[in-house]
């Protein structure tokens, strides 16, 4: 089968399951989400969750759904993606590290030490301006140019047809979902996951969700323990679901789901990882652990990768460990384009592993 537009979700092929989770993602895809600008995306995610028989509440910077049994275990997935953003006459800045976030990077984060290789990714990208707050069109352009600037560190752009803009206008990458007989590709970091939990309150999960925004600038966290501390709760059945990149597709799908032990900030918690580990085990779900991959990785480079700062990694450390939990996170490649793919097995084997919770 040629790579198709989303009509094609439904085929003979796919699980019935499946096919509703695709539908799902193909509409969430085309809604713009930039980093720093996600108003119009929580309103999107609000009236799919309301949908539901959930308590639906909207906090600063994340919004919550609890079904009837909101402590059997809490998932969290941010919403961010990455885009671009207006700072001046025709000028056009990475949004997630304009000035006003740098104070929240340092160097060892995944998106910070791949900024430079990924310049030229994005040269011929369609991209389409909005407003901040409501999501309104406001036209389409072609990316012409990218650029690394060593004054102010951050990828610089050249956008033919955008030179209008006002400053403070958010730039989303034009995406639309792709299905092969064996893959998925479009901007999906973080959006998959997002869809993820959608698709299992649908089927009926009554625990709670936390979707976060400003992940990719790493202040999602903030949020999340904001609202933590709001609620007067610690848990330690905290499940984050995000996508994590590989090299290429040889990598990649040497394994379905990545487990991780921990990040560059703290250790997860060993009790629930090893629960997710023994579930993928009793499902058939082949699995690694990520932070063992990077190590193993580094053994045999002379400039070793990061493990990551995640937004777990941030509560545990930032609560000495009275929040805590485990991530699970789908193997893709092209990491941080609207071509990141991700194969069928392993959006399968999330849905089979989450909805053991049901």
């Amino acid at each position: 089968m040629n790579p198709v537009e989303s009509p094609g979700v439904g085929g003979p092929d796919l699980l019935p399951d499946m096919a509703g989770f695709l539908e799902i993602l193909q509409q969430l895809v085309r809604e713009p989400s930039v980093v720093g600008t996600e108003d119009s995306f929580f309103r999107v995610l609000r009236r799919e969750l309301e949908e539901f028989d959930l308590v639906v509440e909207r906090h600063l910077g994340v919004l919550v759904a609890r079904g009837k049994e909101p402590e059997v275990l809490v998932l969290s997935a941010h919403i961010d993606r990455h885009g671009l953003l207006c700072t001046g006459p025709d000028e056009f800045q990475y949004a997630a590290f304009i000035a006003g976030n740098r104070g929240e990077l340092d160097g060892d984060s995944v998106s910070e030490q791949t900024m430079a290789a990924i310049a030229d990714r994005f040269t011929g990208q369609r991209v389409q301006a909005h407003l901040p707050f409501t999501g309104t069109y406001l036209g389409q352009g072609v990316i012409s140019d990218g650029h690394m600037c060593p004054r102010r560190r951050n990828l610089i752009f050249e956008i033919d047809g955008l030179e209008y803009l006002h400053p403070g206008t958010p730039i989303s990458f034009l995406d639309r979902l792709r299905v092969t007989d064996d893959t998925i590709s479009a901007q999906l970091d973080n959006v998959l996951s997002v869809a993820l939990i959608i698709h299992l309150f649908r089927l009926g999960f009554q625990g709670t969700a936390l979707f976060t925004a400003q992940e990719e600038a790493g202040r999602s966290w903030r949020y999340a323990l904001s609202w933590f501390q709001r609620e007067r709760w610690a848990t330690r059945r905290l499940l984050v679901i995000d996508t994590s990149p590989y090299p290429d597709a040889e990598a990649a799908t040497a394994q379905e789901l990545v487990l991780r032990n921990r990040d560059a900030t703290g250790q997860f918690d060993a009790s629930f990882t090893a629960e997710i580990r023994d579930l993928c085990e009793r499902l058939g779900i082949s699995y690694s652990f990520k932070d063992a991959w990077i190590e193993a990785q580094n053994a045999q480079r002379a400039k070793p990768m990061s493990l990551g700062r995640t937004e777990l990694g941030r509560l545990v450390t930032a609560t000495g460990g009275e929040i805590s939990g485990t991530t699970l996170q789908i193997p893709t490649t092209g990491y941080h384009t609207a071509n990141e793919t991700a194969s069928l097995a392993s959006v399968r084997a999330a849905l089979r592993l989450l909805s053991s919770y049901l």
